[in-house]
């Protein structure tokens, strides 16, 4: 696998699982009392998180594996199975109304007052677990691995994905309202609904690598890599 392919396959999992434009609707639900100006802040700390908070578990990842004696293909059907979960769970739900709350008592705050409370009010449970939860670190945690394979540019090549994540982030979030516009309520939920079923996809394919990873000749070759390069 080249580094320009696992950046995309590493930008285009998280994409999925992240879900950065079906998060836009909910991130203005739960911004509905905050100026243009407080909202884009906002917007900006909750991707500075992002990227920090991930970047710690691409890199770190593959020692703390060792150092608990959790072998990669383990962590990829551990994974797998919360990814699948999660996906599930978008396919399956709305998680709209969770976030919908507005506070109408910090509607006076300047844009840079509201933000540090919004982000102290979004960083749990909006920007972890919901965008950064354990299928986004479990993510990470499993293409770092891939990423040892291919040297110091699969490392470059994997915080630029990540970084590409936070500025979709970023970008979803400052449009919050055009998206929501854009798309509709029924556009909305079509869009978390097929990311969550690509997700799902995502997750049973991390299982069967990992299943083959652990095994001899239980699974086809084919099965682990359909698209051999």
């Amino acid at each position: 696998m080249s580094p320009a392919h696992f950046a995309v396959n590493f930008f285009v999992a998280l994409f999925a699982l992240i879900d950065p434009v079906g998060s836009a609707p909910l991130f203005a639900a739960a911004t509905a009392d905050a100026t243009a100006a407080g909202r884009r802040l906002t917007a900006v700390y909750i991707a500075i998180f992002s990227f920090v908070f991930m970047v710690f578990f691409f890199v770190t990842g593959v020692s703390l594996l060792r150092f608990f004696g959790i072998s990669l293909a383990a962590f990829r059907i551990a994974g797998g199975v919360l990814l699948f979960l999660v996906g599930l769970d978008m396919a399956r739900g709305d998680l709209a109304s969770k976030l919908a709350r507005a506070d109408t008592e910090v509607a006076d705050l300047s844009a840079r007052a509201y933000a540090r409370l919004g982000f102290e009010r979004l960083v749990v449970p909006f920007a972890m677990p919901l965008l950064i939860g354990p299928g986004a670190i479990s993510t990470a945690v499993i293409y770092a691995g891939e990423a040892g394979r291919l040297g110091w540019i699969g490392e470059v090549a994997g915080v630029g994905a990540l970084l590409g994540i936070s500025v979709s982030i970023l970008a979803s979030f400052w449009f919050a309202g055009l998206i929501t516009r854009m798309l509709g309520h029924t556009g909305t939920i079509i869009v978390v609904r097929v990311l969550g079923l690509i997700l799902c996809a995502l997750a049973v394919q991390f299982i069967i690598v990992g299943v083959a990873e652990s095994t001899i000749g239980l699974l086809r070759p084919s099965a682990a890599m359909p698209y051999p390069k």
